[in-house]
C-alpha cells in the first residue's frame, strides 16, 4: 500500500473506532528489503496492511504490534544480528535479534492507535454533569442515561438517552459505568451495569448508602459475590473531596487507573453470569392509583417521576427509592397505619 493509501485506511479505522498499529520503518542498513518510510497497519488479529519488512521482520513486528496494542505504549524496534541479546534498553528501544541469514539491520517504529475510551453516566445529579465534562474534557465519549436527562444539560455528551436500558444498550461495548443517580434509581442502575460485560462499574454514595446498594443487589436481583466484588462503591479515589467536581475529578482518576492498568482492584466485572438470568427490576410506569406518601421514610413522591412502587392489599404505594421500597415489601404492615377502632 502506498503511503497515502495508508494514512487513509488508518483515518478510516479511527472514525470507525477500532484498534490498530501503525507500523513504519525509519532506518535501516543493507542489507535488507525493507526501505524508510515503508509503514503498514497491524490489525488486532495479526493481520497486516502494507509492507514492514521481509518474512524474518513480520512475525517480530506482528508480535510487538500486539503487546502494544495491550500496554498502549509505542514502541522502537531495532531487528540486527549483531544483538547480544533481546530485550528493552533503558532508552526504550527494544533489541531483537534477526534471524535472516542475509543480515542487516532495521529500525521500525511501533505506534498503537486505541479508540477513545466510552464513559456511560447514569443520572443527572450536579456529580454526573461533573464527570460528564471532565471525562469529555479528558478525551472520554460520554454517554448519559436517565428517563428525565435534558440533553441541553450535557453539552459535553456525545448523547444523552432519556431511558434506563443501560444492560443492553451496545451490547458489543466494554463501557466504565458510573452510578450517579444518588438514591434515585441506584440499585436499578448498578445491577443493569453489573449484568453487562463492563469496563468499570463504580456507584456514587456513602459507605453507610453503599451497603444498602449492595445488599439489595445480593439479596433481591440474586446477582454473584464474583461480580459484586467487582463493584467500586464508594466510586473514586480517596481525595478527601466535597464539592461535585472534586468528587468528578476523584473519580475520573480512578478510571485512569484502571484504563492504564495501574488499579489495585478488579475492575471489570466480567461478562454476564446473573443466575437464572435474573434481570434487574425494571423501574415501573406511573399509574393513576397510588398513594404518593411514601410509608416508610414519609417523603411526597412527585408523580411524574415515581419510579418504586409496590402494591400491598389492592393499594399501589409509591416510594422515594429502591431502598424504602424493599423494607416495605419485606414488612409492610411495620409502615401502615392500622385503623383506629370505632368504640362500641
Amino acid at each position: 500500500m502506498a503511503a497515502t493509501s495508508i494514512f487513509a485506511r488508518a483515518a478510516g479505522l479511527e472514525a470507525a473506532g477500532r484498534s490498530f498499529v501503525i507500523a513504519t520503518v525509519v532506518a535501516v542498513r543493507r542489507p535488507t528489503s525493507a526501505r524508510p518510510g515503508a509503514s503498514g497497519i497491524v490489525h488486532p488479529d495479526g493481520a497486516i496492511e502494507g509492507w514492514v519488512g521481509g518474512s524474518c521482520a513480520r512475525p517480530v513486528v506482528v508480535r510487538e504490534a500486539l503487546r502494544a496494542l495491550v500496554d498502549g505504549q509505542p514502541r522502537l524496534l531495532r531487528l540486527s544480528k549483531d544483538v547480544p541479546a533481546e530485550g528493552r534498553r533503558g532508552d526504550g528501544v527494544v533489541e531483537l535479534v534477526m534471524t535472516c541469514h542475509s543480515g542487516g539491520t532495521l529500525e521500525i517504529y511501533v505506534e498503537p492507535h486505541l479508540p477513545a475510551p466510552v464513559l456511560w453516566v447514569a443520572g443527572t445529579t450536579p456529580i454526573a454533569g461533573a464527570l460528564v465534562a471532565l471525562g469529555s474534557a479528558a478525551g472520554w465519549r460520554v454517554s448519559v442515561f436517565d428517563p428525565v436527562a435534558d440533553p441541553a444539560a450535557f453539552p459535553g455528551a456525545e448523547r444523552v438517552i432519556a431511558g434506563t436500558d443501560i444492560r443492553d444498550t451496545d451490547p458489543a461495548v466494554s463501557p466504565a459505568v458510573v452510578v450517579a443517580t444518588q438514591g434515585v434509581w441506584d440499585e436499578e442502575a448498578t445491577a443493569a451495569a453489573l449484568a453487562r460485560n463492563a469496563a468499570y462499574v463504580g456507584l456514587v454514595a456513602s459507605p453507610t448508602r453503599a451497603g444498602v446498594v449492595r445488599a439489595w443487589l445480593r439479596e433481591e436481583a440474586r446477582i454473584p459475590e464474583e461480580r459484586l466484588a467487582a463493584l467500586r462503591a464508594p466510586a473514586g479515589i480517596d481525595l478527601g473531596a466535597e464539592t461535585a467536581e472534586e468528587v468528578a475529578l476523584s473519580i475520573l482518576a480512578e478510571l485512569v487507573q484502571v484504563r492504564r492498568g495501574t488499579a489495585a482492584f478488579v475492575a471489570s466485572p466480567g461478562p454476564a453470569t446473573l443466575a437464572g438470568e435474573v434481570s434487574p427490576a425494571p423501574i415501573q410506569p406511573v399509574i393513576d392509583d397510588i398513594v404518593l406518601l411514601d410509608p416508610v421514610c414519609g417523603m411526597t413522591v412527585d408523580r411524574a417521576h415515581a419510579r418504586h412502587l409496590a402494591e400491598h392489599d389492592g393499594v399501589v404505594y409509591a416510594f422515594c427509592s429502591m431502598g424504602c421500597r424493599t423494607s416495605f415489601i419485606r414488612e409492610p404492615t411495620a409502615y401502615l397505619t392500622p385503623p383506629i377502632s370505632s368504640p362500641d
